[in-house]
């Protein structure tokens, strides 16, 4: 009995072992730490990606023309489809074509002085409609007030035209899906058409490309 109370009392004083048992304790917490840590890193760095992605192609669409002689220059479906293929390369590696969509409409003013959808391609296999309306939407009348969240929604002056740019993506968590959630991001960008522009419709001379309709 003596002998195992001796045994006892060496292994309470025994300290050896503690930081073994601690880093055992302290190892699965540390892990969750990292892994949410690199996951909210991973949404951020997504959410600037999504909104450059936005604001790139709001910018080229407002600057892409075909120069014609003796008229004004013309916007194409070729054009459309050109600045969708450069937005696809900025987001190479997302997954895009499949969780993601692009929506760029361009808002107007119709015959009444309303603000107007005059024409809309999309970009993305993904069914994500526009939060606005769809081509068309506010072409008679002054009852649609135009585009962009909150109480001032932006509008497009006379003779004028905006390319408002939608984006909305699937973003799925990389390690897990506990902290951090399935979302839906959406981001938004919109500038003025740069320079003169035919803005009655969107051309597609010869040889014809397969318009992006949404």
């Amino acid at each position: 009995m003596s002998r195992a109370w001796g045994l006892l009392r060496r292994v309470l004083r025994d300290q050896s072992a503690v930081n073994v048992v601690e880093v055992g304790l302290a190892t699965p917490f540390l892990m969750g730490l990292s892994l949410t840590g690199g996951e909210t890193v991973n949404l951020t760095i997504m959410h600037v990606r999504l909104n450059q992605l936005a604001i790139t192609v709001a910018d080229n669409a407002s600057r892409a023309k075909m120069t014609q002689v003796n008229s004004a220059p013309q916007f194409r479906e070729y054009d459309v489809n050109q600045v969708f293929a450069g937005a696809g390369l900025s987001v190479k590696g997302l997954d895009f074509p499949t969780r993601g969509r692009i929506i760029l409409s361009s808002l107007q003013t119709n015959s009444s002085g309303g603000q107007w959808i005059q024409w809309q391609r999309c970009s993305g296999s993904n069914a994500y409609a526009s939060r606005y309306g769809v081509e068309g939407t506010g072409k008679t009348g002054t009852a649609f007030k135009g585009m962009g969240q909150g109480t001032s929604p932006m509008t497009a002056e006379s003779d004028a035209a905006i390319m408002f740019v939608e984006v909305a993506y699937n973003y799925k968590p990389l390690f897990f899906n506990g902290v951090i959630k399935d979302t839906v991001i959406r981001k938004e960008a919109a500038l003025y058409v740069r320079d003169d522009r035919d803005l009655t419709q969107i051309y597609n001379p010869s040889p014809a490309v397969t318009p992006a309709k949404c």
